[in-house]
């Protein structure tokens, strides 16, 4: 079975930084775009930060040159480094995985940002 795993979520004042890191395993993983979503109290679930498996990188307006994703194909994961944080960052953050053809999605558990002084 897929696993997506993420970690690094936590309590952060504005201003700050923080790192999101999501390890899968069982999937052929240069195969997926990797991407990470988010979603707030009351609010969608959106799409934060993508990357394909060519390593090409999409991003929401509201965090664009804040938020930088990267993935390291060999340790099958992929990361969010997030700087600059705002209070609307507040929300799960969780990872996916999709095929191309989208015939395949995965689901990671989710991890909590907060950013509160």
């Amino acid at each position: 079975q897929v696993q997506l795993v993420e970690s690094g979520g936590g309590l952060v004042q504005p201003g700050g930084s923080l790192r999101l890191s999501c390890a899968a395993s069982r999937i052929i993983f240069n195969f997926y775009t990797m991407a990470w979503y988010r979603q707030a109290p009351g609010k969608q679930r959106e799409l934060v930060a993508s990357i394909t498996g060519g390593a090409t990188t999409n991003y929401a307006d509201s965090v664009k040159g804040r938020f930088t994703i990267s993935r390291d194909n060999a340790k099958k994961s992929v990361d969010l480094q997030m700087t600059n944080l705002l209070p609307e960052d507040t929300a799960v953050y969780y990872c996916n995985a999709e095929t191309l053809n989208r015939a395949l999605n995965y689901w990671g558990q989710g991890t909590q940002v907060t950013v509160s002084s």
